[in-house]
């Protein structure tokens, strides 16, 4: 897994690293220092890194592309057409990649342009400009983006780009308006979007979009309001969603989303409230959560998730995760931990401590 670039306080970074499975390591630096951009593994395993905004506040139409065999960096030879940050990139079934609105400097965008796998070109334009939205890949090949806000509002509308027509066409409204919000395709084809915020309101809603009605229906709310937060589909087709914000107050706190019922329920909380951070699904079905604007500083913490606790990373001081240790390190601990985590057995509890804490 790779993380590149950045923010750590005031200063926007060019370093870059990987997570191996079991530690992060040091690889090679990008060419432009950048935050607020976007990063695609594209189909023949590089990685495209495309806009954002560099020390001097400069809205960035370079790109650059991570070559994982080498661990080094290049720029791609041809500018983007529009300087651009805080945008969405989305791999098509064409290999080609979709960068799509964001804003450039004050102005927020409505433009959008594809990597074709050697240069940048102009696509047609969105029926709205935007920032702060989602885009999600649909099973059908479109490309579903919902949500944002403009200079002057928070946006309830969303619209499909068709990869084959080259057009964007205005799809159902969202229930609400909302932006920083997360959106989830789940294995039914509907897309989940979750949280963010209205105006200064930050949203604990949900709602389902379904590609085959071209509309939206509200599910179960969230146990509490968040935003920029993370939502991950995990392997058995739930949904974690984790960290955020609630108003100025940084999140611990994490739920699952169950399509078969439509509800949240709460999970293990995190170790280090955060925001701002990424999630990524595992090989082996855990999450790991890394990085992100805790309480009071940048963080360089990472921490894995697999139901019923969150763990932090292999070599840490917590790495059995608090509520594990607290209970297991108890005199016959490990029985009563099994029952407190819902855990089926005192093994599958030790087998779960064992995977996050193996050399």
């Amino acid at each position: 897994m790779l993380l590149a670039a950045g923010q750590n306080g005031p200063t926007i970074l060019s370093s870059a690293e990987l997570y191996t499975g079991s530690i992060f390591e040091n690889t090679g630096t990008m060419n432009a220092a950048r935050v607020q951009h976007t990063a695609t593994l594209l189909s023949n395993g590089t990685v495209l890194v495309a806009g954002g905004v560099n020390n001097a506040n400069a809205t960035l139409a370079t790109a650059e592309l991570f070559n994982p065999a080498t661990g080094q960096w290049t720029f791609v030879a041809f500018l983007m057409s529009t300087a651009r940050s805080g945008h969405t990139e989305t791999l098509l079934s064409s290999g080609n990649v979709l960068l799509a609105a964001g804003q450039n400097g004050p102005t927020i965008l409505s433009s959008a342009e594809l990597y074709t796998g050697s240069i940048f070109e102009n696509t047609g334009s969105m029926n709205a400009a935007r920032v702060q939205h989602t885009a999600t890949l649909l099973s059908n090949g479109t490309v579903l983006v919902a949500g944002g806000h403009n200079s002057s509002a928070t946006l309830a509308s969303a619209e499909l780009y068709s990869p084959n027509a080259n057009t964007w066409s205005v799809t159902g409204a969202m229930p609400g308006p909302r932006s920083s919000h997360t959106a989830t395709r789940l294995p039914n084809g509907t897309v989940l979007v979750a949280g963010g915020v209205n105006g200064s309101t930050t949203l604990d809603t949900a709602a389902l979009y379904d590609p085959a009605a071209g509309s939206w229906s509200a599910t179960g709310s969230m146990e509490g309001p968040r935003s920029s937060h993370t939502a991950t589909l995990l392997s058995d087709g739930t949904v974690l969603v984790a960290g955020g914000l609630d108003g100025s107050t940084t999140l611990n706190t994490a739920e699952l989303y169950d399509p078969a019922t439509g509800a949240f329920s709460a999970t293990a909380s995190m170790n280090s409230a955060r925001s701002q951070h990424r999630a990524t699904l595992l090989q082996d079905g855990r999450v790991v959560v890394e990085g992100g604007q805790g309480t009071s500083s940048v963080l360089a913490s990472a921490e894995l998730f697999s139901e019923p606790v969150f763990a932090g990373t292999p070599g840490s001081a917590n790495c059995h995760g608090t509520t594990v240790s607290a209970l297991a390190q108890q005199n016959g601990g490990l029985a009563a931990a099994a029952t407190a985590l819902g855990f089926t057995s005192v093994k599958a509890l030790q087998d779960a401590i064992t995977m996050f804490c193996r050399d």
